[in-house]
C-alpha cells in the first residue's frame, strides 16, 4: 500500500479514538456541572456557554503559532504533541472538585491539543494534489464517527460509571491513538522545515497565502461552524427540558449527538469524494441551500424525535461542506505553507466555536432554548452569501499556486 494511504488510515482511526476519547465526557458537561453543585437554569446556561467558548478563545490563539512550528519542524509532532496533553487534560477533568477547576482545564485544552487541525495539516501536506477531497473528507468522517461513537458509549456509561469516569477513559483512549501515530505514521521530510532567509521575507512569504480568495473561504468556514456549534452545547439542556426530567437525558443525548455525527461522517465519505470530479464551491452552494429549509423543519414540532431527524439530516447535508472548503483552500496553496495555511483555519474555526456559545446563552436565557433553533437558517442564509462571493473571487483568480516552494524561490533555501 503507498504510504500516503498508511497515514491516511492511520490517522483516520488514531482521530476517531480522539474524538471518541472526548465524546465520552464533554457532551455531558452540563450533568457534570450540576454533579458538581450548580443548580440554578440561568447559571448552568451561562457555565455551559463559558465551558464551550473558552477553548475555543484559547485556540484561536494557539492555533497559527502551531501552524507555524508545524511548518518548520513537522506535521507527526503536532499530532503527537495534542493528543499526548488531550489524554492528560482529559484524565484531570475526570478528578477536579469545583466548577472553575474545569474551566482552567477547557483553556488548557484549546491551548495545548487540536488534534483535528494537525491532522488535517499533516494529510494535507502528505497526500497527492489529486486525492485530496477525498483524504480531507475521510479525514472529516474520522473526526464524526469519533464523536458518534463517543456520546452514544458515554450516555451508557455515565448512566452506569459516573461522568468521572467517563473522562478517565477517554484520557486512556487518547492514549491508544498517540501510540499509532508515534510507530505507524512516516512524514515526508520534503513536507517541512524549510528556513526562510530573513524574518521579513519569512512573513511576507507566509502572508502571500492570505488572498481574497482565501480569505472568502475563512469567512464562509467561520459562519458554517457558527452554523453547527450554536445549539451543540445547550443540546443536553434541550433534550433535559424535553423530557422533564435529567433520568435518562444522558442516554437520549447521546443517541442524538451520535446520530448528527455519524451522518456528518457519511457525508465526509459520499458527498465530499463529488470535490475531486466537480466545481467545489458550486457543491458547497448547493449543499448550503438545501440545509437551510431542512432546520426550518425542526422548529414546529414538540416531538424530540422528529426533532432529531431532521437535525440529523440538516448535519448530514451540512457535513460535506467544510472539508469541501478546506480542499478548496488547500490547492490553492503550496504544500509546505499549508500548516500556516491550518493555523490560520483553525483560528477562524475556533472564533465560530467561540461566538456561537456566547449568541445562544444570550439567546437561551433571554428566550429559550429551543429559540437557539431559529438562529441556525440566518446564519446559514449568511453562509450560503459568503460562498457566493468566494465564487466570486475564485473566477477572478483561476490559476492555483504550485504545490511547493520553487528552486529559485528567494525566500527559501
Amino acid at each position: 500500500m503507498e504510504r500516503w494511504k498508511i497515514n491516511l488510515y492511520t490517522l483516520w482511526v488514531s482521530q476517531i479514538c480522539s474524538l471518541m476519547s472526548f465524546g465520552f465526557g464533554i457532551p455531558f458537561v452540563p450533568f457534570y456541572f450540576q454533579e458538581l453543585g450548580v443548580t440554578s437554569s440561568v447559571q448552568l446556561s451561562y457555565y455551559v456557554g463559558l465551558s464551550a467558548t473558552l477553548p475555543a478563545a484559547a485556540m484561536a490563539i494557539a492555533s497559527p503559532v502551531w501552524g507555524v512550528v508545524s511548518d518548520r519542524y513537522g506535521r507527526k509532532m503536532m499530532i503527537l504533541r495534542a493528543m499526548f496533553f488531550a489524554a492528560l487534560i482529559l484524565a484531570s477533568m475526570g478528578m477536579v472538585r469545583n466548577i472553575w477547576q474545569f474551566m482552567i482545564l477547557r483553556i488548557c485544552q484549546g491551548i495545548f491539543t487540536g488534534t483535528v487541525t494537525a491532522s488535517m495539516s499533516f494529510v494535507s501536506a502528505n497526500t497527492p494534489e489529486n486525492h485530496m477531497s477525498y483524504a480531507l473528507g475521510i479525514m472529516t468522517s474520522s473526526t464524526f464517527l469519533g464523536w458518534s461513537i463517543g456520546p452514544f458509549i458515554g450516555g451508557l456509561l455515565a448512566e452506569v460509571v459516573g461522568y468521572r469516569l467517563c473522562f478517565l477513559l477517554g484520557g486512556l483512549l487518547m492514549m491508544i491513538g498517540f501510540v499509532l501515530v508515534l510507530f505507524l505514521v512516516k512524514e515526508d521530510k520534503n513536507t517541512y522545515g524549510f528556513r526562510v532567509r530573513s524574518a521579513e521575507e519569512g512573513k511576507k512569504s507566509r502572508w502571500a497565502i492570505v488572498t481574497p480568495y482565501i480569505i472568502s473561504i475563512m469567512v464562509c468556514l467561520l459562519v458554517q461552524r457558527m452554523a453547527r456549534t450554536v445549539f451543540t452545547p445547550f443540546l443536553a439542556l434541550y433534550v433535559q427540558e424535553n423530557l422533564g426530567t435529567i433520568t435518562a437525558a444522558a442516554r437520549y443525548t447521546g443517541f442524538i449527538n451520535g446520530a448528527t455525527s455519524f451522518a456528518t461522517a457519511a457525508a465526509a465519505l459520499t458527498i465530499t469524494r463529488w470535490g475531486d470530479r466537480t466545481d467545489k464551491l458550486r457543491l458547497s452552494m448547493k449543499l448550503t441551500l438545501l440545509s437551510i429549509p431542512v432546520m426550518v423543519l425542526t422548529l414546529p414540532f414538540k416531538s424530540l424525535f422528529v426533532f432529531a431527524l431532521f437535525f440529523t439530516v440538516f448535519y448530514f447535508l451540512a457535513g460535506g461542506v467544510e472539508p469541501i472548503l478546506t480542499s478548496a483552500a488547500s490547492e490553492r496553496t503550496p504544500a509546505h505553507m499549508r500548516g500556516a495555511l491550518f493555523g490560520i483555519m483553525g483560528t477562524v474555526s475556533s472564533m465560530g466555536a467561540m461566538l456561537s456559545p456566547i449568541m445562544g446563552s444570550y439567546i437561551s436565557v433571554e428566550f429559550s432554548i429551543k429559540a437557539i433553533l431559529a438562529v441556525i437558517p440566518i446564519v446559514t442564509i449568511i453562509q450560503a452569501a459568503c460562498i457566493y462571493i468566494a465564487q466570486k473571487e475564485a473566477l477572478k483568480h483561476p490559476i492555483a499556486l504550485q504545490s511547493g516552494p520553487e528552486k529559485e524561490d528567494p525566500f527559501y533555501d
